[in-house]
């Protein structure tokens, strides 16, 4: 059984680096052909897909998001991490870790852990 856990601060404040870490168990990151994403919902967007990182390291990001965005991962711990920067209110979401074998084909999902940018 695939599981992802989103972890991460729960506040941040505007202007700051929100930065997420997804820990998986029951599955390698490296496992050939999956993609290991990050999208974010709230009532005035939806559902948003932000970006992914592939088994062998490439990484993909949304337009509307990329100069914003950065993926990265630790093989060693199983994990992939977000870093969004100059946050501001309109970043506060549910962020989610998912896996995905072809781009927004999800099969397993984390949880979800609520972000709000404020001061």
């Amino acid at each position: 059984q695939v599981q992802l856990q989103e972890s991460g601060p729960g506040l941040v404040k505007p202007s700051q680096t929100l930065s997420l870490t997804c820990t998986v168990s029951g599955d390698s990151i490296t496992t050939d052909n999956y993609y290991w994403n990050w999208i974010r919902q709230s009532p005035e967007k939806g559902l948003e897909w932000m970006g992914a990182i592939r088994y062998n390291g490439m990484t993909y990001y949304s337009p509307s998001l990329e100069s914003r965005t950065s993926i990265s991962r630790d093989t060693s711990r199983n994990q992939f991490a977000l870093q969004l920067s100059s946050v501001t209110p309109e970043d506060t979401a549910v962020y989610y870790c998912a896996r995905a074998f072809q781009l927004f084909q999800y099969d397993y999902w984390g949880q979800g852990t609520q972000v709000a940018v404020s001061s």
